[in-house]
């Protein structure tokens, strides 16, 4: 007989009462066999209440100090005991039979650490969403994206991206994750607070030698913008810096300074076009961005110099070998297909 590995979908909330009302029924109508584990951030609202009269089956963590996403996750997961995780967004409308395809892929390959369902728009249903769509890349300076999804342009779901396939990274609005492999890579970089932590650590997975994928035969529906919207100085904020701190991270030495400096010169632009556009929060944002990271430099030595002792594997895959910007905006390549074939391997 073969022996199902034990899951538990935990979903970390901060004030998120409305969505836990409008779609932890629906997680625990599609999701049988599967433990249900709500993790709170220390919210002021009524979520805790709440979830004790309505959902007693539910588990509750409680933590005393928002430390975010990725503090939250990391000490959430030290109480949950399973063989993989699945961190689940409190704004995801998970369909039925979701979780099985993704299941079954990793129980047939041990070498995939992480995997994400296809993510599309639950405003837009036939659109893919921002946070995943149908995997996450990155180009060759560290800027992420997805197949589906690059900058603001969504594509319209045609079944182009159906195939199962290795990505860069996962998302972690629906990210399944091998409880080991979370713990042997010491989780999340807690220093991120919030924004591109999963990239970082699917980046330490390819380093380790495992595989993350993408099986779009499973699908969600995501809301997006819940705890942050998608225009806002302080997400800008965490995406510059966090951005910076994990290209310092994980490049290898030889590429990592130039691209340091070429991102300098780049993020400049990119304050002085928020600036043109009259968003002074946001051209702020970026500067203050560099302030923390040069600000912390001997810290972040730090973390890499850890983070470095456990590469196994020098060659990372699937980063995009040319400049996602330069072929955004000035080639015009708005889609995922336009830029196949030009992938590290």
């Amino acid at each position: 007989m073969p022996v199902y590995p034990r899951i538990a979908i935990v979903i970390l909330n901060w004030n998120g009462i409305r969505f836990l009302q409008q779609f932890l029924p629906n997680v625990k109508k599609n999701s049988g066999g599967a433990e249900i584990v709500v993790a709170d951030n220390n919210s002021s609202d009524d979520s805790l209440s709440w979830l004790r009269e309505n959902h007693p089956d539910v588990s509750l963590i409680e933590m005393k100090i928002n430390t975010g996403f990725a503090g939250g996750y990391n000490k959430a997961l030290k109480q949950v005991d399973a063989d993989i995780f699945v961190l689940l967004n409190s704004d995801v409308e998970v369909t039925n039979g979701w979780m099985q395809p993704i299941i079954r892929l990793m129980s047939n390959d041990p070498t995939i650490a992480a995997c994400q369902p296809k993510i599309l728009s639950f405003q837009q249903r036939n659109l893919f969403e921002h946070a995943g769509a149908s995997g996450g890349f990155i180009d060759y300076l560290g800027y992420p994206f997805c197949r589906g999804r690059i900058y603001n342009t969504l594509e319209e779901d045609k079944g182009q991206y159906n195939d199962s396939r290795e990505v860069f990274w996962a998302t972690g609005a629906s990210m399944f994750v091998r409880a080991d492999v979370f713990h042997e890579l010491n989780g999340f970089d807690e220093d991120f607070f919030a924004h591109m932590e999963e990239i970082d650590l699917c980046w330490r997975m390819h380093y380790a030698g495992y595989k993350v994928m993408v099986e779009p035969a499973s699908f969600v529906y995501h809301v997006g913008g819940g705890t942050l919207p998608k225009s806002n100085h302080i997400k800008t904020y965490y995406n510059f810096r966090n951005n910076l701190m994990m290209i310092h991270k994980n490049f290898p030495a030889d590429r990592m300074w130039i691209i340091m400096v070429i991102r300098l010169f780049l993020d400049g632009l990119a304050g002085l076009k928020f600036l043109a556009s009259g968003n002074v929060k946001d051209c702020w944002s970026v500067v203050k961005a560099h302030f923390y990271f040069y600000g912390h430099y001997q810290h972040r030595k730090k973390v890499r110099n850890e983070s470095m002792r456990l590469i196994k594997k020098q060659n990372v895959p699937f980063i995009y070998r040319k400049n996602i910007v330069f072929s955004y905006y000035l080639l015009g390549r708005k889609y995922f297909s336009q830029l196949e074939n030009k992938f590290s391997k």
